[in-house]
This record gives C-alpha cells, sequence and structure tokens, in this order.
C-alpha cells in the first residue's frame, strides 16, 4: 500500500531548509551521476566544527538518529533517506528537538558519492533495510557489492559499518557480503537484546514493533582493513 502524502509537504519541507542539505538527483540516470557527478560537501562549512561525521542510510522518521545525536554531541550525522515523505518527520523531529549536530540528503543511497567526500565517514549505520530476498533484487539489498563499494570510498580507515535486522537470511548474506569485500567483522550477535550489547542498543521504531512480534534482532559491526 502506497504511504499517503503528508499534507502541505512542500512547505513543510521547505522550512526544513536549514537541515536539508540536498533533495534530489541531479538528472534521472542513476549511474551517470554517481560516476560523473560531484558537488561535495564541505563539513567545516555545514557544521561550523571539525568533529567527526558518521552517516546512516535509511534514517526513517529519525528516531534513531535523534537519540544517537543526543548522547554523542562531539559528532555530526548526516542522514540518507530517499522519501520525502518519511525524511520530513525526521527532519521536523530534529528541528522541533533544537538538535545541531545533523544534516539531511533525501537523496538515492546510490549516489553519495556525488556529495560525501572519500574517506570522509567514520561509521555507516544500517537500521532494519529492507532486506528484498527475490534474488532478482539483490543489487538493491544494501549490504550488497555495488553498495559496499560506495561505502568503502566512504569510510575512512580503521572506518565500521554497523547492522541491525531482523531478518537472518539478510545478516547471514551481509555477513557473507562483508567479508569478500575485505572487512573485518568485529561482532556479531543473534540476539541483541539478550546479549551484553543491549543496555547501549538505541531501539528504532521498526525494532520496538520486531520485538512486540517475539522476532530475535541480529547485529554486527564490520571494520575497514584500511
Amino acid at each position: 500500500m502506497r504511504m499517503r502524502r503528508k499534507r502541505n509537504l512542500e512547505p513543510r519541507i521547505e522550512a526544513c531548509k536549514d537541515v536539508l542539505l540536498v533533495r534530489g538527483a541531479p538528472c534521472l540516470n542513476l549511474k551517470e551521476a554517481e560516476e560523473n557527478f560531484r558537488a561535495l560537501i564541505d563539513f567545516e562549512k555545514v557544521f561550523g566544527n571539525s568533529n567527526p561525521v558518521e552517516l546512516e542510510v535509511g534514517c526513517g522518521n529519525g528516531g534513531f538518529i535523534k537519540e544517537l545525536a543526543t548522547r554523542e554531541r562531539n559528532t555530526n550525522f548526516l542522514c540518507v533517506e530517499i522519501c520525502d515523505n518519511v525524511i520530513l518527520t525526521a527532519m521536523e523531529r530534529i528541528l522541533e528537538e533544537g538538535i545541531d549536530n545533523v544534516r539531511f540528503l533525501n537523496i538515492p543511497a546510490e549516489i553519495l558519492r556525488c556529495y560525501l567526500p572519500e574517506g570522509s565517514v567514520r561509521k555507516i549505520y544500517l537500521n532494519f533495510s529492507t532486506p528484498l530476498p527475490e534474488h532478482s533484487r539483490e543489487k538493491q539489498r544494501l549490504t550488497s557489492p555495488r553498495f559496499l563499494k560506495i561505502y568503502d570510498s566512504l569510510l575512512t580507515a580503521g572506518g565500521k559499518i554497523l547492522q541491525k535486522t531482523d531478518s537472518e537470511e539478510f545478516f547471514d548474506y551481509s555477513l557473507n557480503e562483508l567479508q569478500n569485500f575485505g572487512f573485518e567483522i568485529e561482532r556479531v550477535t543473534r540476539d541483541l537484546h539478550n546479549s551484553e550489547s543491549a543496555a547501549t542498543n538505541i531501539v528504532t521504531e521498526y525494532e520496538r514493533g520486531f520485538l512486540e512480534q517475539g522476532k530475535r534482532i541480529f547485529a554486527l559491526t564490520a571494520i575497514k582493513k584500511n
């Protein structure tokens, strides 16, 4: 079922312009844009400091990043979300809370390199990405080699990817692809909420729903080796 378009969407997005860095792809052909278009963001200019930068790919309604950015005031956060209906809620939440270390990109993740400098991101968060189990949609999975190549170029040496999912099949796929790509697996848990990491875990909206259904949460941390 398609999501109902929010009332006054465009004026409300315009009202969030102070935290929205980019909206939309530079052209219809994403491959062409990814290969040829560059409008790299100056993080020090945007945030007014030289703090490290972390990225959430698929920020949803912004609950995770609101909590994380509040906990870690000396880190700058970028959030990518392709759906303008969804990113609006996240942006309004950040503005209402007066959180100043978060900015948003309303773009497809495929073109992140158009805007983010190489080796500029310390951590990448993948929280409950759509598993897309159909074989024909493998390239669209956010841990497919196509996307790992993008993340690898954006991460600093020793940078990390942190993933959470309720899908064991997708989790195993991600583990395999990360290792094949050359990432070192630092941490793996197949039942996050019954692990030592539960105390510091930020529970997302999706995560809360999965827990209510009695589902286990799978989590990993992978490190870029060089």
